[in-house]
C-alpha cells in the first residue's frame, strides 16, 4: 500500500463521507455511557463530526497515520472472518486512540473503541474491517468532541 497526499485526501473524504452513519454510534455509546455512569452526555451533529475530522486531517503528520490505518481496515477481510478478528480489534483500538489523542483520552478511545464494537456490525457486502472502523471513528471522535462534563471544567489535579 501506498500513502500520497492524495490517498490522505481520499481517506479524509471517505471519513467525512460516513457522517449518517458514525455519528448515531457516536450518539448512541453517549447515551448508553451517560446512563452507565449518571451523567448528562451532550449529542454531536453532523456538522460537528465533518469539522472536527478536517481538524484531525489538517495535521499532516496525524492525518497520514490515521489515513494508512482506515485504508487497511477498509481492505481488510479474512476469509471465515473469526481468524482475523484480532487484527482488526488491533487496528480499531489504535485507530480510536490515535484519533482521541493525548491521555486520558487515547487510553478512553481505546476503551470506547471496544464497547462500540460491540453495537457495530457492518453489511455483508463490506469487508470485515469495515465496522471495525466505524467503530473506530465512534469511539475516537466521541472523545474529541464536547458534551462530557468532566472534560469542560478545570482539573482539581493541576498543580500551579
Amino acid at each position: 500500500m501506498q500513502i500520497t497526499p492524495t490517498r490522505v485526501v481520499e481517506e479524509r473524504d471517505w471519513v467525512r463521507d460516513r457522517a449518517e452513519t458514525v455519528v448515531p454510534i457516536i450518539n448512541d455509546v453517549r447515551d448508553d455511557l451517560g446512563e452507565i455512569f449518571d451523567t448528562e452526555v451532550d449529542s454531536i451533529t453532523t456538522d460537528q463530526y465533518r469539522t472536527e475530522v478536517d481538524v484531525v486531517f489538517a495535521d499532516g503528520d496525524l492525518a497520514v497515520n490515521v489515513a494508512a490505518m482506515v485504508a487497511i481496515l477498509r481492505e481488510l477481510d479474512v476469509e471465515g472472518d473469526y481468524p482475523g478478528f484480532v487484527v482488526d480489534e488491533l487496528l480499531g483500538r489504535e485507530l480510536a486512540a490515535t484519533i482521541a489523542g493525548r491521555q486520558p483520552l487515547r487510553t478512553l478511545g481505546e476503551a470506547t473503541f471496544h464497547y462500540a464494537d460491540l453495537h457495530v456490525h457492518g453489511d455483508a457486502s463490506e469487508n470485515a474491517g469495515v465496522d471495525d472502523c466505524e467503530a473506530a471513528l465512534a469511539a475516537g471522535f466521541q472523545e474529541r468532541l464536547p458534551g462530557w462534563n468532566w472534560t469542560e471544567r478545570e482539573s482539581p489535579f493541576g498543580v500551579r
